[in-house]
């Protein structure tokens, strides 16, 4: 895990020194610092080439084997559900039979999506692209590339969240889908997360889930019923289980510090509301993962916001406090981070052109 570690490291300190030296930007609440572009370029670089030059890691294997024997024509790309992957595939393979490009590629295309939102939404960008880092996310990128690319599309539309616009939401929602049908779960999220935050429709969605996990019998055979002709369906028969009760609560932990300084997050960050209901939707699929780790999957959509949110917690405390925090949020991520990629899942990253 070398070029993981040195990634993180390199990482986390380029996206800390765009903060230092920064733009100051006076808003109504507070004074913010607008990222020093350079620096965060600095960072997207090193995040693309771990990502696309991985020779291994998941998937990998199968999309490169794929990429290699399939011919790309209309009639083969027509054939499979997700045609937007395949005319992806289809124009690279014009330019390169080497799979590492497909590869190369949709890393920069999903973590530039990703650093981009980020870049105008975070408070703390080092922080956002840490916990990306950390909480496992960007190892899922290169496990599940295709539904996390999908999951970067999707990402962009979160202006038109704010912005209060449909049609284009829409849009970019059905664009996500064309990478990965399960994108098309978010076309109804538009209006889930209009209402105000920690209201009665919140304690509705807290309900649903834990009411998931007592009926999840019941549940599992509608859910199962209605996706059995997705790339889903599969998922009936999965008997590993789901997720563990660490990774919930990792999940939950800055949802929480929301809550408790919901006010002063709603008064420094008026965009709030829309990211807490996304993260707590997100909590809702991951109490449900603990039954069956499709759950799990559709989470990876609403991670990404929970990425903004983390970066603005450590401001709802006060100034003498928030060093401490800081401290606390980065040393248990990384904790979590050990534990799952060294001890957990013993990771082992390789690639032909990184090579230490």
């Amino acid at each position: 895990m070398t070029q993981l570690w040195m990634n993180l490291a390199l990482v986390f300190c380029l996206a800390y020194f765009a903060r230092l030296v920064g733009v100051k930007i006076q808003t109504n609440t507070m004074v913010i610092s607008r990222p020093n572009s350079f620096f965060v370029f600095g960072a997207l670089v090193s995040l693309v080439l771990v990502s696309g030059l991985r020779s291994n890691i998941g998937d990998t294997y199968f999309y490169k084997h794929t990429y290699e024997i399939n011919t790309f024509t209309w009639e083969f790309i027509q054939s499979q559900k997700d045609i937007g992957f395949g005319i992806l595939q289809m124009l690279l393979k014009s330019i390169s039979d080497d799979p590492q490009v497909l590869i190369f590629t949709t890393a920069l295309i999903t973590n530039t999506l990703i650093v981009i939102v980020l870049y105008k939404y975070s408070r703390m960008l080092e922080l956002s692209l840490y916990v990306y880092i950390t909480g496992g996310l960007f190892l899922v990128s290169m496990n599940g590339m295709r539904q996390v690319l999908a999951a970067a599309i999707a990402f962009t539309a979160l202006k038109y969240i704010v912005n209060g616009n449909l049609k284009r939401y829409i849009l970019v929602i059905l664009i996500a889908s064309l990478f990965h049908q399960s994108a098309l779960v978010l076309l109804p999220i538009y209006f889930l997360v209009q209402f105000k935050a920690w209201s009665k429709a919140t304690v509705a969605l807290l309900i649903f889930s834990v009411v998931i996990v007592i009926g999840f019998e019941q549940f599992s055979s509608l859910l199962f019923s209605a996706i059995e002709d997705t790339q889903y369906g599969d998922y009936e028969n999965f008997t590993e289980g789901g997720a563990s009760a660490l990774r919930v609560a990792v999940f939950g932990a800055p949802i929480l510090l929301a809550y408790i300084g919901k006010d002063k997050l709603r008064e420094i960050f008026p965009q709030s509301d829309y990211i807490v209901n996304l993260c707590l939707i997100g909590l809702v699929f991951m109490i449900a993962s603990t039954q069956n780790w499709i759950f799990a999957r559709f989470s990876i959509y609403f991670t990404l916001y929970q990425l903004i949110l983390v970066s603005w917690v450590v401001k709802l405390f006060r100034p003498r406090d928030e060093k401490m925090i800081y401290f606390a949020i980065t040393s248990c991520y990384l904790a979590y981070y050990y534990f799952e990629n060294v001890m957990n899942l013993n990771i082992d990253y390789r690639s032909e052109f990184l090579v230490w």
